[in-house]
């Protein structure tokens, strides 16, 4: 079975971890930790394709910016998130995606780099980054899917990893993925994973 490793990224506060344990668990979390780096594996389907991916939860805070070249080296697709309600949050994400693009080029990738942009909290009413702000953006970056979610609701948590899964799998097809390349499971060659428990708290395993 093929694995594909998936990194999320973006600002500190955005929802990344919720996202991810709503993904994996089926659950939404509240409350947690600020994540330094936690690593969750899931066994789905996309379009017949039955994958493991691994998803690596990234730290948002500034302190641990200095990890994200290692992210993207060791990372077959990425998940850009901010949240609908902090304008700075979208700002942040354009040195990330040119880090991006940067490193990979510099591997030798040469074809449209698996990512997809995220807009999360559409379930709030305090609504401040218009969704055609964030389609332009996501045209500015040659047309990458753009996708509004809520790890609270659910809304589209599915989706955005089946686009950008679907995405690896075309790269991997076509021979661009660098397999087993530096901190491929996790910075140090180390998994963390966090527990969550039932009453939304969780702890770093």
């Amino acid at each position: 079975m093929k694995e594909y490793k998936i990194v999320i990224m973006g600002g500190g506060g955005v929802g990344k971890s919720a996202l991810t344990v709503q993904f994996v668990h089926d659950m939404f979390v509240e409350r947690y930790d600020p994540t330094i780096e936690d690593s969750y594996r899931k066994i789905i389907t996309v379009d017949g394709n039955k994958v493991t991916v691994e998803i690596l939860d990234t730290a948002g805070t500034e302190q641990f910016v200095a990890l994200h070249s290692l992210y993207v080296k060791s990372g077959d697709g990425f998940l850009l998130v901010f949240a609908l309600n902090t304008l700075d949050s979208i700002h942040e994400l354009e040195a990330l995606h040119e880090s991006i693009v940067r490193i990979k080029e510099a591997e030798g990738y040469t074809d449209k780099i698996p990512i997809v942009l995220c807009g999360n909290k559409c379930d709030l009413e305090e609504r401040v980054v218009q969704r055609t702000w964030a389609v332009a953006l996501s045209q500015e970056w040659g047309g990458v899917p753009y996708y509004e979610t809520s790890a609270r609701k659910r809304i589209n948590v599915d989706e955005v990893i089946a686009d950008l899964v679907r995405q690896i799998i075309k790269a991997d097809r076509l021979g661009h993925l660098n397999h087993g390349g530096p901190g491929r499971h996790g910075i140090g060659g180390k998994k963390r994973r966090k527990r969550v428990t039932p009453n939304g708290g969780c702890s770093i395993l």
